[in-house]
């Protein structure tokens, strides 16, 4: 999924997602529900990854225009 798809999908948190993932209409066998945890977990962790490297890059910019002042 592209970055700009993620970032229309709705922000809902980890433990609501996978309760959903849990309590769903459809019953997951183990093999398909531990393959769906992990790629909830990565997609989270992806998410996390790169709003930190968003916000160490905008911190970047500040202090470089601040310095150009």
């Amino acid at each position: 999924m592209t970055q700009q798809a993620e970032a229309s999908r709705p922000h809902i948190p980890l433990q609501d997602r996978l309760r959903q993932l849990l309590d769903g209409p459809v019953a997951l066998d183990k093999r398909a529900l531990l393959g769906t945890l992990c790629a909830e977990v990565s997609r989270y962790e992806t998410l996390a990854y790169t709003a930190g490297w968003n916000d160490a890059l905008a911190e970047l910019r500040s202090h470089r225009d601040h310095d150009r002042r």
